[in-house]
């Protein structure tokens, strides 16, 4: 059997909890999609949690047990794990670990399932040195191999579709295409000199200063908002008047609107049609800056402010190519959004991020194209696991 032959034939299983909402389930479904819709592969997508797949995939019924759709085969996953023959390739995602009747039943298998543990995305220089190392099982004759997605050649790279970029930049220079997005989220076409922002966030204390600081400030300003996003603080923020579909709120020089949850792929229209993109977890995170706009990231918390070193180490690599103003511009601005200790200077930090507006504008532009020549994460993985079949 060729390798090609045998790429089409392998079955994967991919195992997936949800823990940050729509980053965990994104990522999952971004990558079950790509593999089967870019590699031929016969996919099957194990998920606790069917409702976020269906909020952001449209066609996906959330309370079926097993279902196909966009060529994958999704099956909720129970803790009461019925019997099921392991897949040719096991992907489990975020260390969400395998059920124990699945794992017994890839050790009786033979050959063995490849099996990688798919990790989260981080920028620390560690990560080079552990990606597609073996972890043997501690009492299985199996081996796990660890897929670090990152920002170098050494890691497992992002998850980019293919004509990502032809779609992006068509779209960007389409006026209709652009009109005709607003349109349908019935929301205004931007007024001349017009700042428009999309915000999707965990709850940050820092987002009333920031709203007060747009309200406040000299140019227009429109904020887009995931209707369930940041409920709570606008709610306190507006007095009780918060946005709806259609219904948007103003105060001084902003003007807040609500839309319905996006799928995917109109997420990404939107990213691609705003000035700057507030976005949050890891899928998000990434198609911001696959959208080359400006963006503020705000990192899945963690105790013991683990993830403020995962912050860093990112600003670090992003800022490293701009100008001095600029990144102590960027480093003000994450920092106020992701330290609660540093929440009262957003209104500073905002004002030097939207003053260096036209040169982060070019730098996201070539951030994007240069991330574009890492490696891309699912046909990195396809390939490791062809390698191996």
């Amino acid at each position: 059997m060729t390798k090609a032959m045998k790429r089409m034939s392998a079955r994967w299983d991919i195992f997936c909890k949800v823990v940050d909402n729509f980053g965990d389930a994104g990522v999952a479904w971004r990558l079950a999609r790509e593999l089967a819709d870019e590699h031929s592969l016969a996919v099957r997508l194990w998920i606790d949690d069917t409702r976020s797949l269906a909020r952001m995939s449209p066609g996906i019924d959330a309370n079926a047990e097993a279902q196909r759709h966009a060529d994958v085969e999704i099956r909720r996953w129970r803790e009461s794990f019925d019997e099921t023959a392991p897949a040719d390739v096991v992907v489990e995602a975020f260390g969400c670990g395998l059920p124990e009747a699945y794992t017994r039943a890839m050790a009786e298998r033979v050959p063995a399932p490849i099996w990688f543990v798919l990790e989260y995305l981080s920028a620390e220089a560690w990560i080079d040195g552990a990606h597609g190392l073996p972890s043997p099982h501690p009492f299985l004759p199996l081996t796990r191999r660890f897929w670090f997605p990152g920002f170098t050649p050494a890691s497992g790279g992002l998850l980019r579709e293919r004509g990502l970029f032809e779609a992006r930049d068509a779209f960007q220079r389409d006026a209709r295409a652009r009109a005709d997005l607003w349109s349908s989220l019935s929301i205004p076409a931007p007024a001349s000199g017009e700042c428009r922002a999309s915000l999707f966030c965990y709850p940050d204390p820092a987002l009333p200063a920031l709203l007060d600081a747009w309200s406040d400030g000299d140019d227009a300003m429109s904020c887009i908002v995931p209707e369930g996003v940041a409920a709570g603080a606008l709610d306190a923020w507006t007095g009780g008047n918060v946005p709806h579909s259609g219904r948007p709120v103003s105060r001084g020089r902003l003007t807040l609107h609500a839309i319905p949850f996006q799928s995917q792929q109109a997420y990404d229209r939107l990213l691609w049609a705003c000035d700057i993109n507030f976005v949050r977890g890891e899928d998000s995170f990434v198609r911001a800056q696959w959208a080359a706009r400006p963006f503020v990231w705000h990192i899945y918390p963690q105790v013991d402010d683990a993830h403020q070193k995962k912050l860093d180490a990112f600003v670090d690599r992003y800022a490293a190519g701009l100008d001095p103003a600029a990144g102590t511009a960027v480093r003000r601005l994450f920092r106020a959004w992701n330290d609660p200790a540093e929440a009262k200077a957003i209104d500073e930090a905002w004002r030097a991020f939207a003053g260096a507006r036209p040169t982060l504008l070019r730098h996201a532009a070539a951030w994007s194209r240069q991330m574009a020549e890492l490696p891309e994460l699912a046909s990195g993985l396809a390939k490791a696991a062809l390698d191996r079949i």
